[in-house]
């Protein structure tokens, strides 16, 4: 069994449909049951984790349905573009401005890591340190007072220099003094150590002595086996710090100015991403400069780890299953980044390309659900009544309840046998989802319009078909007025060149087409041998833009070319 998890997004077209939206949940429930059974059997797991997504706004039917079996919306998903998030994200979660800079060279030494984001106590990015900010800091130390600017907390210098505090706070910091190293004779030092200065000296008596009597506000004793007690105390009343380490004066020397917080020299101008930023901003970004490493923070600027320019090489695509559809003017943006598993689809065959073979189910059914019922059957999985329930509205929805010509004899069945497990009458079940699709309150002519349009490429042409089913014909009236007025704006604004609306009556099994763009009034009466006026054409027992509208169009097309 593989340790890593991998999710796989289950996704329908976009203005997804109530087909859409219960098959995406449906497979993923499929997918990750199948996953569960081959785990208790001990069989080889890829790690494959399914999960429904939808691409855009569900409608009301479809917002009923999902309430009325209690599942919850799936996750919207717009755009499925490579994103920070879908890059191996190393989790190294920063320092503290106080970390002196030699616990940060020994951090990136031992993690091999060139850089290291510097946060707050509740890991807000501050900024970051890099390698070549350290060496800098090293060749730039030759301030005597550097320590004091720094503002060096004392705790560093016991850990840089590995010395054991014998009088003084370690919670203290250095706020005054130079560094001055006592090498010399005690008449010598008179004349460079001045009151609160920081001293280095040996293990000589009188070179401890005269640092504290000269005021010193640190005394750091080198090589020291053993500090008198005259020190000692001398120390503790002039409120001199001593600090003993076994290392020589110049070691010492060398080793202090890397007690500086790196808080002194860390970059605050950091070109940082949060997990959304897309891989296209980001390596545009990573090309205009020089170090390797990028913090990746929240919303908050709270550090979650580092990204790096080699990560883009082991970039991980968003795997995606595609159902209800299989053409890319329906697919969710920035599909062509990711990776796509599965299609699985009842309606004609589109122009998707793949990089290698895939799970491809097309079926000529009613219904996409209908194509997932069968699936179910043939893993031996048991449908739970809250999947049947979904199934069963979405050959309802989709079939317009067995009226619509796509509809199959496996559609009918698989409704039947699903309504059993869902324990629900299929005429009721069917009648409240309607009702419920065909509530206007609060819809725009953008809405209605939107509510379920499909957009068709065909010799260079590019067409919008949208349509609506309803119960009642006060509703499909009351869509019809509403779409009226607005269609005509359509194709110019969303660079048609033509666009049709279908309010079709399901009781009288007919469909009013309302239609706008150049050569659309010619293109249906070439179609269905009809007139066409105001706009507005009647075409009696037309029910399915699928199998009855889309193809007479295609066939005018075809003719007029």
């Amino acid at each position: 069994m593989k340790d890593e998890i991998r999710k796989v997004m289950v996704i329908g077209h976009k203005n997804p449909d109530t087909d859409s939206i219960c098959s995406a949940i449906c497979y993923a429930n499929l997918r990750n049951r199948i996953r569960e059974r081959n785990l208790q059997s001990g069989l080889e797991d890829d790690g494959r984790v399914y999960e429904p997504c939808r691409a855009g706004v569900i409608n009301k039917e479809t917002e009923f349905v999902l309430h009325r079996f209690g599942f919850e919306l799936p996750r919207l998903c717009l755009d499925v573009r490579a994103q920070v998030s879908d890059l191996d994200i190393r989790g190294e979660l920063g320092i503290p401005s106080g970390t002196s800079l030699r616990n940060a060279w020994r951090k990136m030494i031992e993690q091999d890591i060139s850089t290291l984001p510097v946060v707050h106590g509740n890991g807000h990015l501050e900024g970051v340190i890099t390698v070549s900010d350290i060496a800098m800091a090293n060749m730039d130390s030759l301030e005597a007072d550097i320590l004091s600017k720094a503002h060096v907390p004392v705790r560093n210098i016991l850990e840089t220099i590995e010395g054991e505090l014998i009088n003084g706070d370690a919670e203290g910091f250095i706020d005054r003094g130079r560094l001055i190293i006592g090498a010399g004779s005690p008449e010598a030092m008179e004349d460079i150590v001045e009151e609160g200065d920081i001293v280095i000296v040996g293990d000589r008596y009188e070179a401890q002595l005269c640092a504290i009597e000269l005021g010193a506000s640190v005394v750091i004793v080198c090589l020291a086996n053993k500090i008198a007690k005259t020190i000692r105390k001398l120390a503790e009343e002039n409120h001199c710090m001593l600090i003993a380490t076994h290392y020589d004066t110049y070691t010492v020397s060398r080793l202090i100015n890397q007690s500086i917080p790196v808080g002194n020299h860390m970059q605050t101008k950091v070109m940082c991403f949060t997990p959304a930023t897309s891989l296209d901003e980001v390596r545009e970004a990573m090309s205009r400069v020089r170090y390797d490493y990028f913090p990746v923070v929240d919303d908050e600027d709270i550090v979650h780890g580092l990204v790096s320019k080699r990560n883009l090489i082991n970039l991980k695509r968003k795997e995606l299953v595609l159902v209800d559809h299989n053409e890319k003017s329906q697919c969710v943006d920035g599909f062509e980044e990711a990776e796509i598993l599965g299609i699985i689809d009842h309606h004609r065959i589109g122009d998707m390309e793949t990089s290698g073979p895939i799970l491809f189910r097309n079926q000529p059914v009613g219904c996409t659900a209908t194509i997932i019922y069968h699936m179910f059957r043939e893993h031996g999985i048991g449908i739970e009544p809250p999947i049947a329930g979904l199934l069963c509205c979405a050959i309802l929805s989709d079939t317009l309840k067995f009226r619509s010509p796509t509809c199959t004899k496996k559609d009918r069945d698989a409704a039947a046998d699903l309504a059993v497990i869902a324990g629900v009458d299929l005429d009721q079940l069917a009648s409240d989802m309607f009702d419920a699709g065909e509530d206007m309150t609060g819809k725009t002519p953008d809405g209605v319009f939107h509510n379920d349009c499909k957009t068709l490429r065909h010799n260079g042409m590019r067409l919008a078909i949208a349509q609506g089913t309803f119960n009642s014909v006060a509703s499909l009236e009351k869509a019809e007025q509403m779409i009226a007025g607005y269609i005509d704006e359509v194709p110019e604004r969303e660079g048609l060149d033509m666009a049709f609306y279908l309010a079709t009556g399901i009781q009288d099994q007919s469909s009013d087409v309302l239609y706008a763009g150049r050569g659309a009034d010619a293109l249906l009466r070439e179609a269905f041998r009809t007139e066409t006026e105001g706009g507005k054409v009647h075409l009696p027992g037309v029910m399915s833009r699928k199998k009855q509208f889309v193809p007479a169009l295609l066939d005018a097309l075809e003719n007029d070319l």
